[in-house]
């Protein structure tokens, strides 16, 4: 399959043309919609919606009031603008590209290990702060005003936020001492497009009157239509002239802007209340509807303009591999939850608008009055739970692995403190999918939740011990629980034995060999070593490879029958090498003189991880299975 794009020579020449501004700029910026679209389908996922409702604002500030001709690390006195919620990368690198700053080789390459990483990071030309995780950008665009100050430097600082972002509590700290610190020079756009992941502000946590918000704090607040170039342009250069306060811009955008199916207000009403372009690259039916819609448009207005034919560039489309059996790990836990409630009435769900990725969905429409929508607000969401547990109920706490173990760890701390039991769900745990880069990816998590004394942690290969785990973690656990839980298609099915029972501290071996042994979790740890196994078969080489869902709790003496005659165990982690797995069996192994003689080599991430497909990052990693073979032979 080939995908069409527009080069950078066609913006350059209808950026010299002797079109009026105002015919000009809603050209280009329908040209970067167009790559913007075509940048998604082609890396298989991204972030749609807030792309859209962003671009006009970004196209104004890029091709009309920023010196992007300064851009540059080495230049410090350039315009500063970044992004402080970061799903609009796919939107900022077309007009990145579009000025010729990212190169067309890596524009084409959107979540793939050379190209550019699912949310904005600092390696990629024109990006000036790695963002994805929210509410960080008002801090960090005033720490950049305030060495500027310092240091005499000269340059606008803009920053760029969600709306739903608002939800996250550093805004609101660094609103107050923005008015406090006289960071006047800060300007804050707000892509204010009333979409959340997949629903309405309003139906998650509403914002409320805005402007009176923002302004009880001392800012100046002003407001415009975010998709009328003229709108754009007159409030900016109004709020430029406010010299004694902090500025907030709210933009009234569009999200899915510029497909017409797309944009909320039609999407909302065909699928029934639900916002399904948040993220995630359209099938090719929907993609060619919406990349004709938006050709169309250009097309026209090149004929309308008399600018010539339009030229399109040709780039081929990797198709991704599907395998021919798989399933989902989240799957057992929706599963398990809507079992268990019918006959446990003592635990609650909440969630950080994340319901449709954690598998919530379907509990909050049958058990409403026990599921909790906290919004983007990972500390309170932990802290009502904590609440929640004192008195008496068990809260099952529901986020991102990354954000929800490290963004949150104080307040989980604080709860463990109490000895009351918090279940937490740790979504998108590990290092795969890989697309959207290091923001995302959580290689912390056990280490940040293994600290605690009181903690169980856990990991399920596949959905029927997911649905053994939920049970655990809900009917029989006397202390707290972490669980580990992958999101999307496993890379392979992972097949238990039949008579397989969820035992505490143990494990279960998936093959049957003698030479070495080595202890994974997770589906597509598991998958990589089952591979390695296979390689080194070829080679006359065993390899037990045992599913170890307990990763900080063991059965001594089951382990001691597992390394009966062990020579050398490996551990291959979906984790840092710091505080995972490894470090918990090589301690206790220590601890209980179980180490005899035989050796103990790690497998793990000793680096920031890479962004990619996941067989590149495998590979770049040396985690993939015909990597570990090679190296697991080396030690014959």
């Amino acid at each position: 399959m080939e995908l069409q794009f527009i080069p950078r020579t066609v913006f350059e020449k209808v950026n010299k043309s002797k079109l009026k501004k105002s015919y000009k700029l809603p050209l280009i910026a329908k040209m970067c919609r167009l790559n913007t679209f075509m940048a998604i389908k082609k890396a298989g996922s991204g972030h749609i919606g807030s792309s859209m409702s962003a671009m006009d604002i970004v196209v104004y500030l890029f091709y009309y009031y920023l010196n992007t001709k300064k851009l540059g690390i080495r230049n410090l006195n350039r315009d500063i603008y970044f992004s402080s919620k970061g799903h609009d990368a796919p939107g900022l690198y077309s007009v990145l590209y579009s000025l010729g700053i990212i190169p067309e080789k890596r524009f084409l390459k959107l979540r793939r290990i050379d190209g550019l990483d699912g949310h904005p990071n600092l390696d990629t030309p024109g990006i000036e702060a790695n963002t994805g995780s929210l509410g960080m950008g008002i801090s960090k665009a005033r720490g950049m005003i305030f060495a500027k100050k310092l240091m005499k430097r000269k340059g606008k600082v803009i920053v760029l936020t969600g709306d739903g972002e608002f939800q996250e509590g550093q805004n609101y700290e660094a609103l107050q001492s923005a008015v406090q610190q006289k960071i006047t020079d800060l300007t804050v756009i707000i892509d204010h497009n009333k979409i959340q992941s997949d629903s309405l502000i309003k139906n998650i946590i509403d914002l409320g009157k805005l402007e009176k918000k923002f302004n009880a704090f001392g800012w100046y607040v002003i407001r415009c239509n975010g998709h009328m170039f003229a709108s754009i342009e007159k409030t900016i250069k109004k709020a430029e002239k406010i010299r004694s306060k902090p500025k907030i811009i709210i933009c009234d955008t569009i999200k899915g802007r510029g497909v017409s199916f797309m944009e909320h207000p039609r999407a909302l009403k065909i699928d029934k209340g639900l916002y399904r372009w948040h993220s995630g690259a359209p099938d090719d039916r929907t993609y060619e509807r919406a990349y004709n819609e938006i050709l169309t448009s250009i097309k026209k207005d090149f004929e309308k303009y008399k600018l010539g034919s339009l030229e399109l560039k040709t780039t081929p489309i990797q198709l991704k591999k599907i395998a021919s059996q798989t399933e989902i790990v989240a799957d057992g836990y929706e599963k398990a939850l809507m079992e268990i409630a019918r006959k446990n009435k003592r635990f609650v769900i909440l969630d950080a608008d994340l319901a449709g990725d954690c598998r919530v969905k379907k509990f909050s429409a049958r058990y409403p009055n026990r599921f909790v929508e906290c919004g983007i607000a990972e500390q309170d969401m932990v802290s009502m739970a904590g609440g929640i547990a004192l008195q008496g109920l068990t809260p099952i706490v529901n986020s991102f692995a990354c954000f929800l173990s490290s963004r949150a760890n104080e307040q989980i701390y604080n709860n463990h403190t109490e000895g009351k039991k918090v279940i937490y769900m740790c979504h998108y745990a590990g290092i795969i999918p890989a697309g959207p880069g290091k923001s995302h990816q959580s290689v912390r998590d056990i280490s940040l939740f293994g600290a605690l004394p009181n903690c169980t942690i856990l990991q399920a290969s596949n959905p029927r011990e997911m649905e053994m785990i939920t049970d655990y973690a809900i009917n029989q656990s006397k202390e707290s629980c972490m669980v580990r839980i992958n999101i999307g298609p496993s890379p392979c099915l992972i097949s238990l034995p039949k008579n397989y029972h969820l035992r505490y501290g143990q494990g279960i071996p998936l093959t049957d060999a003698e030479d070495f042994v080595m202890f994974a979790y997770g589906p597509t740890m598991i998958h990589e070593a089952l591979v390695a196994h296979e390689e080194l078969k070829k080679e006359g080489v065993g390899l037990k490879v045992v599913n170890m869902p307990w990763l900080n709790r063991f059965d001594k003496d089951w382990l001691k029958e597992k390394l009966s005659g062990c020579k050398h165990l490996f551990i291959l982690e979906d984790h840092s090498s710091f505080g995972g797995l490894g470090d918990n069996l090589i301690d206790f192994i220590n601890r209980n003189h179980l180490l005899c003689k035989f050796k103990i080599t790690k497998f793990a991430i000793d680096e920031f991880p890479a962004y990619g497909t996941a067989d590149e990052v495998l590979r770049y990693h040396r985690l993939d299975g015909v990597s570990l073979a090679k190296q697991i032979a080396s030690f014959r």
